[in-house]
C-alpha cells in the first residue's frame, strides 16, 4: 500500500482536537469521515467521503484514495473504543493504520458527571441485542457504560433494567454531547423509562449498594425452610445436584414448570443476581406457597404464573433454563411444547421417578435432537433410633439433562 491510512479520534467536539490532529488532517488528500465532521473542514482542499451504509463501499473508496494520496478517517470519539478503527485495522491490516486517539465518549461521559471510570464495564447496543452483556455487566455491582442506538435508547435500556434486575440503579443520560445543545440528565430510572431521548446519546448504569444486605444463601436449603404440602418439594440434595446441571447464569430466563413450592426457581436467583424467573403452578394453594416462599428468600425476583403449563408459556419469553418437576401424564405434551422454545445451548433438567416417564424423557429428547444425560441420585438421611443411628433411604430420582444444539 502506497501510502498509510490515518485514523483520527475527534473526541467530541472541535475543541478536542490538539495540533498533532490538526496536522494530519491539514496534510490530508483525501477525508473520510461523518457529515458533521466534514461540515467542520468545509473548506479544505481534500476530496472528502462521507461515511454511509454499506461500510463495504466506504472501505472500496479508502483502498482506491490511499493509492493515490494521504487519506485520514475522522472517526467520532476514539477510533478504537467501538469505533471505525477497529474495522480499518481489520481489514487493511495493521502496518496500513495509524491510530491518532482521543476522548471517547465513555471518557467524557464519566467526566462529565465527575466519577471515577477505571472500574467500569462498557457495554454496546448499537446495531445488536446487548441485554445479557448488560445484565451480567450490572450484576457485578460495578458502574456500566452503555453505548446506544435508535433502537436501544435510553428509555429501553431502563426498560431493561426496571424488568430484570432487582436491585437499585442510578442513571444518566448524555444528550449530544459535544453539541451546542449538550445535555447531561439524572433522572429516576423509571422516568428515564417513560422518556424520549435526542441523539446522539449515551447511559452510565451505577448500581446502589445493598442497604441491608441479608444473609448468604445456597442451593439446597432444607424442605422446613419453605412452605410446601406435604411431599411437593424437591428435596435438598437433589436440588443441589439439579443445578450442577442446569448451570444456570447471570441474565437468563429461566422457568420452573409444575413449580409446587418454587424451591427451584427461588433458590435459582442465589446464581442469577440479574435475569427473569418465572414458576409456573396451576394449583391456587401451590402459588400462594410460592408467593410465600419467594418474599421469603428471593423478594421481586421470581414471578408467580398461576396458569396452566401449556397455556402459561405461550405468554413467557423464551427460556435458557427450564426445570421440571415431575410432570405426571402430560410430561409428554410439556416437553414438546418447551423444548423447542430453548435457546441455542439451552438446558432443560426434568426430575423423573416413574420408570415409563424416564423413557419418554429420553425419547423426546432424542427425537427434539437435544443431547440427553441421564443421573440416578439416591439419597439417604440419618434417622435417631433407640439404639442408635440409622440411615433411612428416599426413592431414587432419575435427573434426566437435556442440551439443545
Amino acid at each position: 500500500m502506497k501510502n498509510r491510512i490515518h485514523t483520527v479520534g475527534m473526541g467530541m467536539g472541535r475543541a478536542d482536537l490538539s495540533q498533532r490532529h490538526m496536522e494530519v488532517i491539514e496534510n490530508a488528500d483525501f477525508l473520510v469521515g461523518t457529515e458533521r465532521h466534514l461540515n467542520w473542514f468545509a473548506h479544505h482542499r481534500a476530496k472528502k467521503r462521507k461515511i454511509d451504509s454499506p461500510m463495504s463501499g466506504v472501505l472500496a473508496d479508502i483502498e482506491t484514495f490511499v493509492q493515490s494520496g494521504t487519506v485520514a478517517v475522522l472517526a467520532s470519539g476514539d477510533p478504537l473504543f467501538y469505533g471505525i478503527g477497529t474495522t480499518l485495522i481489520r481489514h487493511f491490516g495493521g502496518d496500513a493504520v495509524t491510530v491518532y486517539p482521543n476522548i471517547s465518549s465513555m471518557a467524557a461521559a464519566f467526566g462529565r458527571i465527575n466519577r471515577s471510570w477505571q472500574e467500569a464495564a462498557a457495554v454496546s447496543m448499537h446495531a445488536r441485542d446487548g441485554r445479557r452483556v448488560l445484565l451480567q455487566a450490572l450484576a457485578a455491582a460495578k458502574p456500566v457504560f452503555v453505548l446506544t442506538d435508535p433502537e436501544n435508547s435510553p428509555d429501553r435500556v431502563a426498560q431493561m433494567v426496571l424488568q430484570d434486575f432487582s436491585g437499585d440503579v442510578d442513571i444518566w443520560v448524555a444528550e449530544r454531547m459535544g453539541h451546542q445543545d449538550e445535555c447531561i440528565h439524572n433522572p429516576d430510572i423509571s422516568q428515564a423509562a417513560g422518556q424520549t431521548w435526542r441523539t446522539p446519546n449515551c447511559v452510565i448504569l451505577v448500581p446502589k449498594p445493598a442497604s441491608r444486605p441479608g444473609p448468604a444463601l445456597f442451593p439446597g436449603l432444607p424442605e422446613d425452610s419453605y412452605a410446601h404440602k406435604q411431599g411437593m418439594i424437591t428435596k435438598a440434595e437433589i436440588r443441589a445436584v439439579v443445578f450442577s446441571k442446569l448451570c444456570p447464569q447471570p441474565g437468563d430466563v429461566f422457568w420452573d414448570l409444575g413449580a409446587a413450592s418454587g424451591s427451584v426457581a427461588i433458590e435459582a436467583a442465589f446464581f442469577m443476581s440479574v435475569g427473569r424467573i418465572f414458576a409456573v403452578e396451576k394449583n391456587p394453594e401451590r402459588a400462594a406457597n410460592i408467593r410465600t416462599n419467594a418474599e421469603k428468600f428471593a423478594p421481586n425476583r421470581v414471578a408467580v404464573v398461576e396458569d396452566d403449563i401449556s397455556e402459561a408459556i405461550k405468554n413467557l419469553p423464551d427460556p435458557d433454563r427450564i426445570f421440571v418437576g415431575g410432570g405426571g401424564k402430560d410430561l409428554e405434551a410439556i416437553l414438546l411444547e418447551a423444548c423447542p422454545r430453548l435457546a441455542s445451548k439451552g438446558r432443560i433438567v426434568i426430575n423423573v421417578v416413574v420408570l415409563e416417564n424416564l423413557g419418554t424423557c429420553l425419547a423426546v429428547l432424542k427425537n427434539l435432537g437435544l443431547a440427553a444425560e441421564v443421573v440416578q441420585v439416591q439419597i439417604s438421611r440419618s434417622s435417631q433410633m433407640a439404639a442408635g443411628m440409622r440411615m433411612a433411604a428416599h426413592n431414587p430420582v432419575f435427573v434426566v439433562t437435556g442440551e439443545k444444539p
